[in-house]
């Protein structure tokens, strides 16, 4: 028994004071620490799951002059989820009224017309008094309010950097893919 002690005291006490696995690197950023329902099954979902993650928030509609901008979205998440970007889409109506729908029917917009795969989530309001904190604070980090539907804030992987592009950057603009490739570059 004492020979057991012997051996297994001092297994014990270096696996105390071995080096613990870093909790901050799992960490979910403050930034992504917020949950939103789903649009098409309106369960909840934490953007927590996209840390470590280059993160291109888009603000969207269904009857706007941009919305032509899903393809784009859609084909760029395509081309790049693999390398870690992920889109993720949240209907407003706050812009000229332009999305009157249900969750259901914005669901349903997006998926027959432009064949949407990225993550949308329930309807929400982005600007004014009572725009959701996520968005306020893209706001803050920017320094840039969203103008019309289909702005667009560039998130990096620590979740610390944000960038805003408007409304007229195509999802092929050349400036904001630069600064997508330079977010994925940096490893998490």
């Amino acid at each position: 028994m004492k020979t057991i002690k012997r051996f297994l005291l001092p297994l014990f006490a270096a696996a105390l004071l071995a080096p613990l696995p870093s909790v901050a690197a799992d960490a979910c950023p403050p930034l992504l620490n917020y949950s939103f329902p789903r649009l098409a099954d309106e369960k909840p979902q934490s953007l927590c799951d996209y840390s470590g993650k280059v993160v291109l928030v888009v603000n969207t509609a269904s009857y706007c002059g941009f919305t032509k901008q899903y393809d784009g979205l859609e084909k760029l998440y395509a081309r790049l989820k693999d390398r870690g970007l992920v889109v993720v889409g949240f209907p407003t109506n706050d812009f000229g009224e332009q999305e009157p729908g249900s969750n259901k029917e914005i669901a349903d917009f997006c998926r027959l017309t432009y064949g949407v795969q990225f993550p949308m989530f329930a309807k929400i309001t982005v600007k004014g008094a009572n725009a959701n904190p996520f968005f306020a604070e893209l706001v803050k980090r920017s320094d840039t309010t969203p103008k019309w539907n289909f702005y667009k804030y560039l998130i990096d992987r620590s979740g610390r950097e944000v960038v805003a592009y408007s409304s007229f950057s195509d999802p092929d603009d050349r400036k904001m893919l630069a600064k997508i490739e330079e977010f994925l570059a940096r490893k998490p």
